[in-house]
């Protein structure tokens, strides 16, 4: 999707337009997963993880940020069990931090016990593709959301732009 657009087989995502619900996700996007250990980072195929799936995702602007860690990841570590009887089978957490920055926040934070998968979009090619990607200084961050998609097919999107918490989990799990 280098060239400004991804397109999908219902929608096109403008790099300037907001995800909505309808849209599909770029499957074909490959994230990075970090590893215990400092191993190397594996590829992840968004695709992979999202095929035949109910699936909550959230992005933050940052690992390790404050409002990122004392709020919107703890909303979603204590909802695990409810989002689960809900049908979410699977919950991903996104930052544009590196694979190991990942790995470390989902390790110490309790997230990666929890059950949640922390994935680096080092790139912001999800960010960007999202049409949340922030120009911050020396690095792009993702703008804060939340998100469930079913078979990569976006069925709600929860965007920070009134409030933060609008993308904390109690919010996703009332629109289950």
């Amino acid at each position: 999707f280098r060239g400004g657009s991804i397109t999908t087989t219902t929608t096109t995502l403008q790099m300037s337009s907001v995800v909505k619900e309808g849209d599909t996700l770029p499957l074909d996007l490959v994230l990075k997963e970090g590893q215990a250990n400092y191993e190397k980072p594996v590829d992840v195929t968004l695709g992979e993880l999202l095929k035949g799936k109910k699936v909550a995702i959230f992005g933050v602007p940052g690992a390790f940020t404050p409002g990122c860690s004392k709020s919107h990841l703890p909303s979603f570590i204590t909802a695990q069990d409810d989002l689960k009887a809900k049908g979410v089978d699977l919950t991903i957490c996104v930052a544009t931090n590196d694979a190991y920055v990942m790995e470390a926040w989902g390790s110490s934070s309790g997230g990666a016990e929890a059950g949640i998968r922390f994935l680096s979009d080092s790139n912001a090619e999800l960010a960007k593709a999202l049409g949340l990607a922030l120009e911050k200084g020396i690095m792009v961050r993702c703008a804060r959301f939340s998100l469930i998609a079913d078979d990569g097919v976006v069925t709600n999107y929860f965007s920070a732009s009134e409030n933060s918490s609008d993308t904390w989990a109690p919010n996703v799990l009332a629109a289950l």
